[in-house]
């Protein structure tokens, strides 16, 4: 196996060989606990309290909801070592080589949404301590964001080990300061069970957000990788992570909601007035990883749509180097421009996104665990006219109605459907999740010629 070094990453969506595997699984632990814990994490977890729960239930909430969404996201994160391609070239084995093209459009808008998401609310952080403006701090995050993502893998995995020691006793140091200070809080109102499923959809939905970018960050280690290990690296750094976080912000809003609500980096780094200053970058750090992996994955998604091939007329690092600058530069753009009502609304769209990529993942899970058990013929994935087809409109079809039936469940700040005003509670994922699994294996099921067809070709390392 070769030692992984820190050079410029020169493959793209091309199946990774396995003379180039490299990485232990203990590595995803580190990726994934360093994109979980940070800034965005705790501010996500304060809206527990906002939706009306106490702390008892806001724990419960963040904790269920982190380790039922996380499940889906660690199974992601297996097929990554065992077919060795990212994420959403998978897809066209569900959806068709150009079918496929729907779920990553989908994608590459929420990778951008949370980069201009991450680059306003580190910009403000780096103005505040080094006194520029908001705009100049915006440039500053997004000029290191590219940096790391124009080596790409390895740089992005080296990063994430070394902040996830930094954020690890950063966050415990604020977490037992805060626990410190509950004596003060007083006795909540009875809690709601609406409030609690709402909450627990809110951060179930946080995991299934990674979805799309997990694989991309396995597919470099060995195939011979187990798959438990795989999967309880990535599940216990992700869900752990971020249910550690989150719950940091359920603390941080009932001890002071206004401070911090107003202001959540001064908040928290006033907790520590003699180092306030090395708080503040420690806060903005925690952001790197997942901000890093905005770019980086964008890229992957939108190869993965238009390269047949996952080659260009240019080398793979340079066609990396012109996507990620470009990708910045737009992410750049709207956080400057970003007012907190034009930003709000950004980041509603966003999140909206979710509901559209939560019937993806359960197809896409469903074919690889249920239907086609790991079993793929990756030559035929870079193919217009291969076996997978050029569009699956079943399974296109599948997709648009699924995401028909979750709208009248949709309880959002952009939108809120009939039946979830009704209900008072937010059930959309659910149905997301359930209806296009069991939709797909009975499509599969009814296509008399599809199942001998689908389980064809073992995913080798020469493909």
């Amino acid at each position: 196996m070769p030692e992984p070094t820190v050079a410029i990453e020169q493959q793209g969506i091309e199946h990774i060989p396995e003379r180039d595997r490299h990485g232990l699984p203990w590595n995803l632990f580190t990726l994934w606990f360093a994109s979980n814990v940070q800034l965005n994490a705790v501010v996500t977890g304060a809206l527990a309290v906002y939706v009306g729960l106490d702390l008892t239930w806001a724990i419960v909430a963040i904790l269920v909801g982190n380790l039922v969404g996380g499940l889906f996201m660690a199974y992601h994160s297996v097929q990554g070592s065992k077919l060795g391609i990212p994420q959403m070239i998978q897809s066209r084995a569900q959806f068709g080589f150009r079918g496929a093209v729907l779920p990553m459009v989908i994608t590459v808008v929420m990778y951008l949404g949370f980069a201009t998401e991450g680059g306003v609310v580190a910009g403000r952080a780096i103005a505040s301590i080094l006194g520029v403006s908001s705009p100049v701090g915006v440039v500053i995050f997004n000029v290191a964001l590219l940096v790391i993502a124009l080596v790409g893998y390895d740089l992005i995995h080296s990063v994430s080990k070394a902040l996830t020691v930094v954020s690890a006793v950063v966050f415990a140091a604020l977490f037992v300061s805060l626990v410190a200070d509950l004596g003060s809080v007083a006795a909540g109102a009875p809690v709601a069970w609406q409030s609690v499923l709402l909450a627990i959809s809110i951060f179930a939905a946080w995991q299934i957000t990674w979805a799309p970018y997990v694989s991309d960050y396995s597919r470099y280690l060995p195939s011979s990788t187990p798959m438990s290990k795989t999967f309880w690296y990535t599940y216990l750094g992700s869900a752990l992570g971020a249910a550690f976080a989150m719950s940091i912000g359920a603390l941080a809003v009932l001890i002071a909601a206004d401070a911090f609500g107003t202001d959540a980096v001064g908040f928290l780094s006033g907790r520590f007035p003699g180092v306030s200053a090395l708080l503040v970058i420690a806060l903005i750090l925690s952001i790197v990883p997942a901000g890093a992996e905005g770019p980086y994955g964008a890229f992957l998604t939108s190869l993965s749509a238009i390269s047949e091939h996952g080659r260009l007329n240019m080398s793979t690092a340079n066609a990396r180097a012109v996507f990620v600058t470009a990708f910045t530069v737009v992410a750049t753009v709207l956080g400057i421009a970003a007012s907190s009502d034009l930003l709000g609304t950004f980041l509603n769209i966003t999140l909206f996104l979710l509901y559209l990529l939560v019937p993806w993942t359960a197809i896409n899970l469903t074919d690889y665990y249920f239907v086609r058990r790991g079993h793929y013929s990756i030559p035929e994935l870079f193919k217009r006219d291969g076996m997978y087809g050029f569009i699956n409109w079943r399974v296109v079809m599948l997709y648009v109605v699924t995401i028909a039936v979750e709208l009248p469940f949709i309880d959002s700040p952009l939108y809120v459907g009939p039946i979830a005003k009704e209900l008072g509670f937010d059930i959309a994922w659910i149905l997301g999740l359930i209806l296009p699994a069991v939709g797909y294996v009975v499509l599969v099921r009814r296509a008399a010629d599809e199942p001998n067809r689908l389980v064809t070709g073992e995913a080798t390392a020469d493909g």
